[in-house]
């Protein structure tokens, strides 16, 4: 299927809130919520899949009523499917897994709709893009990761764009409606490259976090450069 030639959708920045100052975490909530983020993203580490320890469900779900947008879980950690209902409790409405910690992809996948979330499914830089194409049909999100997990502020690396172009592909090819993720020192910069690959929903954290002009500020910048490097008929995702 060639992709559309329907106007495109706008892109999607989702903070992340890992640079957030985890005493006030609520109003760290609020403010990106006030800077008109489409979602916001948990970056969720065991200290096993990577080395970091971040949130855990509770924490997660003190911070759902001070949101006005969805909440995404990125599970970044060794056993996704022993935590999967505690996140969409939490109040996560899109939970991502890695491919890589999946022994059954489709089954985890699956089970993450079957609780009432959307899923999503995440690629390590090194990780084919073909790992997803026989799940694309339970899939509601692929996030293509610009760096390697497990930390902040770490640099883009270019040389995924190739594979986010070859996932956007996948996507249009398929029909369904999955949006294509990127997560990984986004920056107004990098940006215009992950969006000219096929991304439509982009990750920014420590970036977006020390952009001298606020975080709003931050927000629009983004999401001019990617509209205004996006190809034709690409498309962003749910504001949900």
């Amino acid at each position: 299927m060639a992709m559309t030639d329907s106007p495109p959708a706008p892109p999607l920045v989702v903070p992340s809130v890992l640079p957030a100052d985890f005493s006030r975490l609520g109003d760290e909530v609020r403010e990106l919520c006030e800077a008109g983020a489409d979602r916001i993203q948990w970056d969720v580490m065991d200290g096993v899949f990577v080395p970091n320890l971040t949130f855990g469900p509770d924490v997660v779900a003190a911070a759902r009523e001070h949101s006005t947008v969805g909440f995404e879980a990125h599970l970044m950690v060794a056993d996704p499917d022993a935590l999967l209902e505690r996140y969409v409790e939490a109040g996560c409405e899109l939970v991502i897994v890695h491919a890589e910690a999946c022994t059954h992809l489709h089954r985890t996948l699956v089970r993450i709709r079957g609780l009432g979330a959307r899923s999503g499914v995440a690629l390590n830089p090194h990780t084919p893009a073909d790992t997803v194409a026989h799940v694309l049909d339970e899939t509601d999100l692929v996030l293509a990761m610009t760096v390697n997990p497990g930390f902040g502020g770490q640099s883009y690396i270019p040389a995924v764009e190739p594979k986010i172009a070859r996932l956007r592909r996948m996507i249009a090819e398929s029909g369904r409606p999955v949006e294509l993720e990127v997560d990984g020192g986004v920056t107004d910069h990098t940006i215009r490259a992950a969006s000219a690959a096929g991304a439509g929903v982009f990750i920014s954290g420590s970036w977006m976090y020390a952009y001298p002009d606020g975080k709003k500020a931050a927000v629009e910048r983004l999401r001019t450069a990617a509209a205004e490097s996006a190809p034709h008929g690409v498309q962003g995702g749910a504001r949900r």
